[in-house]
């Protein structure tokens, strides 16, 4: 697939994706100012996805005019190289979903961070460890205490390991 395929292909799934955001955010809900109350339930996914159709319509256009560099393009989009990048990404996304059953989302936020940075992107020991170890502790503030949300603990992993962070919050 050349770069100008990919670029069309990308901007016809995209507008499909938002004109199905835009209809199932109109499904009982409320796309208007409410007044009184301000936005109604479905305005900002109604009006962002209308902002990214256009944004697609517009690409689609520039397309057809071969207006950009990328609409003029006959390389490939994906050298060997690229597909592998994205097939070992791809694997560590699976794993990452399947640790978070097993080890809970931090746990398995940490390991797919230590991959990423350091094995992928070869990055420093300093800045791998205050990223992998940053994210998920911001994450666990974030949706535990902020939002209100528990996220996954694993079922290998006792509660007990939380009680630090969980002593922070309470």
């Amino acid at each position: 697939m050349t770069v100008r395929i990919a670029e069309l292909v990308m901007a016809i799934a995209l507008a499909i994706l938002s004109i199905t955001f835009m209809i199932k955010s109109t499904d009982g809900l409320d796309i208007m100012w409410v007044a009184g109350k301000g936005p109604g339930s479905g305005a900002w996914p109604f009006w962002l996805s209308l902002i990214m159709l256009l944004s697609c319509l517009a690409t689609i256009g520039r397309w057809f005019k071969r207006v950009t560099p990328q609409s003029r393009s006959s390389e490939l989009f994906f050298d060997p190289h690229g597909a592998q990048i994205i097939g070992i990404t791809i694997a560590a996304l699976f794993l990452l979903i399947l640790g978070t059953y097993y080890f809970g989302i931090y746990l398995s936020l940490i390991a797919f961070l230590l991959f990423y940075i350091r094995v992928m992107g070869k990055h420093s020991w300093v800045l791998t460890a205050i990223l992998m170890f940053g994210i998920p502790i911001f994450l666990f503030f974030f949706f535990e205490w902020a939002l209100q949300i528990p996220l996954p603990k694993g079922v290998w992993i006792p509660d007990a390991w939380y009680l630090p962070l969980y002593k922070l919050i309470y």
